[in-house]
């Protein structure tokens, strides 16, 4: 993409220190290490500026984007009406509590509601606080509409999800990696079949089928990601997620689709949910919903299940607050406007076509839909060198991607990219692909 039209193309800070920003990428990251938890292990690339597709580190080296944020920036770093619709909102009215009305709030609602064709929204911030709200109101619907015992309602989720750091969130997954030392967990909620202690497998309809079978009456919901992000991009079967739906509809359950990193264009349908022909009885939403600028999140349902909430029993201070919901209007407006979610299924079939096409013995696998893609690293035919190893050579060429899993590379640049940038992140990768058995391997990771 061109350089949004702010001034021009970012340049670096020079190496110039101010009271916001590090003078180079050694002090960033020195500085980092020492004063903040290790609780991330960031490629070792420091972001400073950035505009559309492309970030610049203090040294002012440019980069293209290939993680979004975790897919946050669906519409473009820094896009120019964003940032105008969050300097305009945030010199007129930035907060009023939910203790008061303000007069955002519901042009933001009503936006959602064309867009997305739910009856009614509950706004929150990030994206593990919509899939708490959206557990919440799950639980509350079991025992003020479906009649489940008080105490009872069980949640279920999938092997290998992610769905946040919280409690609740980790109470879900069985990963070790987020749930070790942390414990105990959330009870009746998570990915284990009560009756055999073992994991609900994602993709595999019969597991679900058996869990409803033996605990339905006191099943509130179940909470799927349509395609499993932090997995490594695993695209279900095309009929799973309809067989879901099904089973829940038969077992009056709700389904909760976590859109959080899926939504808002990123697989070239607003929500990924749509390509299953399904309207999921809940949905999350966060990331892109605000295009990087502010955080905004929520959970969409109908009138029904969204009722069972009363005033005073749920909510959050900046939920729902004017200066992130007038920055969510202007990026689903800009949705729209710039076509995304038809460039994202467009652009995502060149690259992973391009990918595939390298023939290379190290690629074990493309899979992906729109352009949220992940690439297998078959590590037995790197000589020794990882996925991380690829990142690293990927970003002295000027691209900048991230493993998930181990030996599964995410590829995910934000939906503004052209088709000459991202054939250029193409060649890149090929190059980097030729060149990995012979680089040097990293340290450590």
């Amino acid at each position: 993409m061109a350089p949004h039209a702010n001034g021009g193309t970012p340049q670096s800070n020079g190496g110039v220190e101010s009271r916001y920003h590090a003078s180079s990428t050694q002090a960033a990251i020195k500085s980092e290490e020492e004063l903040a938890a290790h609780n991330y292990h960031p490629l070792p690339v420091v972001f400073s500026k950035a505009s559309g597709v492309h970030v610049w580190d203090p040294e002012g080296k440019q980069y293209l984007d290939f993680l979004s944020a975790y897919s946050a920036v669906n519409q473009g770093h820094c896009h120019p009406e964003l940032v105008k619709a969050l300097t305009e909102q945030a010199s007129r009215l930035t907060l009023s509590s939910r203790a008061f009305y303000n007069d955002v709030f519901p042009k933001w609602a009503e936006k959602i509601q064309q867009v997305f064709g739910y009856d009614m929204v509950l706004p929150m911030n990030t994206g593990a606080e919509a899939v708490e709200t959206a557990i919440k109101i799950a639980r509350k619907w079991a025992y003020k509409v479906k009649g489940v015992e008080q105490g009872k309602a069980l949640v279920f989720s999938v092997n290998d999800n992610f769905h946040g750091r919280t409690m609740t969130a980790i109470s879900l997954s069985v990963d070790p990696e987020s749930r070790d030392n942390y414990g105990p967990y959330v009870p009746n909620i998570g990915a284990l079949n009560p009756s055999t202690g073992k994991a609900i497998r994602y993709n595999n309809v019969e597991d679900i089928e058996a869990v409803f079978e033996a605990h339905g009456k006191d099943t509130a919901a179940i909470i799927i990601e349509p395609i499993q992000g932090e997995a490594g991009v695993v695209v279900p079967d095309d009929d799973y997620l309809k067989r879901v739906n099904d089973l829940c509809k038969k077992h009056n359950v709700l389904f909760i689709c976590d859109e959080i990193q899926t939504g808002i264009g990123r697989t070239g349908r607003m929500l990924c949910s749509q390509w299953a022909g399904i309207k999921p009885d809940m949905i999350t939403l966060g990331k892109a919903i605000s295009g990087g600028l502010y955080p905004v999140s929520c959970v969409l349902s109908s009138k029904e299940i969204m009722l069972v909430v009363e005033p005073g029993t749920h909510g959050s201070t900046y939920g729902g607050n004017p200066l992130g919901c007038a920055v969510s209007i202007r990026a689903l407006e800009i949705m729209e406007e710039e076509d995304l979610t038809a460039k994202a299924e467009k652009l995502g079939n060149i690259f992973r076509e391009g990918i595939r096409a390298f023939n290379s013995p190290i690629v074990e696998l493309v899979r992906g839909k729109g352009l949220l893609n992940a690439v297998v690293i078959d590590e037995s035919a790197t000589a020794g060198r990882t996925a991380w190893d690829l990142c690293l050579l990927l970003k002295e060429k000027g691209l900048l991607a991230k493993p998930t899993h181990g030996n599964i590379i995410r590829f995910a640049p934000p939906l503004v990219i052209t088709e000459t940038e991202l054939r250029k992140a193409i060649n890149i990768i090929g190059e980097a692909l030729k060149e990995l058995p012979t680089v040097e391997k990293a340290a450590h990771h």
